[in-house]
C-alpha cells in the first residue's frame, strides 16, 4: 500500500505563501457560490436574503462534491488538512457527520483510490460516503446559530479553493490510521498554530 505524503499529490500547493485562517461566517460571495451549484441560483439567494437561517438543499456535481465523514473523523481529517496540509474547502457539521466539500470529480475518484489502498470492511474506519452528480446535500444556514447543522470553515469567496481527491486520500488515511502523519506540504511550520497554514484562496 502506499499512503499519499508528498506535494505533489496536492499541484493546488504550487507557489502557496499566504497563511490565514478559516471563515467562520458565509459572506455574499460564499452564498453565490453555494447558489450556484442551484439550477435557479438567483431563487437560492432570494430564499436566503428573507431567511438566512433556512437550509438549502443542493445538487452537487458541478460546483462542488462532497465527502461526508463520521464527526470525529471529520474534524481529525480537517485538523490535519490545516496543521500539515494545504488547508480546507468550505466544511460543514449536519447532524453528526463532516461534510467536506472537494472539486467536482472527487466523487468518483476517490472510491478508486481507497479501492487502490485496499481499504476494506477490515479497515479501521468505514470508507467515506460521497456525493457527487447525481446526488444532493443539505447546507447549513448562512446565518450561524443553534442546532444540527453549523458551518466549520464557511465559503467566503466567489470561487473558494476546493482539495481534490488525492488531499483527501491523505487525510482519510491519516485520520482513520491514527499516527502522526507526515506533512502533505513539506514545508508546515511543526510550531505554526492550529489552522494557520497555507490556503488557496
Amino acid at each position: 500500500m502506499t499512503i499519499l505524503t508528498t506535494a505533489a499529490h496536492c499541484p493546488a500547493l504550487d507557489g502557496i505563501d499566504a497563511r490565514t485562517a478559516p471563515a467562520t461566517q458565509v459572506t455574499p460571495q460564499g452564498a453565490a457560490w453555494l447558489a450556484s451549484a442551484s439550477a435557479h441560483p438567483g431563487s437560492t439567494l432570494a430564499v436566503w436574503e428573507g431567511r438566512p437561517d433556512a437550509h438549502a438543499v443542493l445538487p452537487c456535481g458541478t460546483a462542488f462534491d462532497v465527502v461526508n465523514v463520521p464527526l470525529v473523523l471529520g474534524r481529525r481529517m480537517l485538523d490535519l488538512l490545516w496543521e500539515r496540509g494545504p488547508g480546507s474547502g468550505p466544511a460543514a457539521v449536519h447532524r453528526g457527520r463532516m461534510l467536506l466539500f472537494a472539486t467536482p470529480g472527487t466523487a468518483q475518484r476517490l472510491p478508486a483510490l481507497l479501492a487502490w489502498e485496499e481499504w476494506g470492511p477490515a479497515a479501521p474506519a468505514p470508507a467515506p460516503l460521497c456525493h457527487g452528480h447525481g446526488d444532493a446535500v443539505t447546507v447549513p444556514p448562512l446565518r450561524p446559530g443553534p442546532g444540527p447543522s453549523r458551518w466549520l470553515v464557511a465559503p467566503d469567496a466567489r470561487l473558494p479553493w476546493l482539495p481534490g481527491p488525492d488531499c483527501l486520500l491523505w487525510a482519510f488515511l491519516h485520520a482513520a490510521r491514527g499516527p502522526a502523519p507526515v506533512s502533505i506540504s513539506g514545508s508546515a511550520d511543526s510550531d505554526a498554530s492550529v489552522y494557520l497554514v497555507s490556503k488557496r484562496r
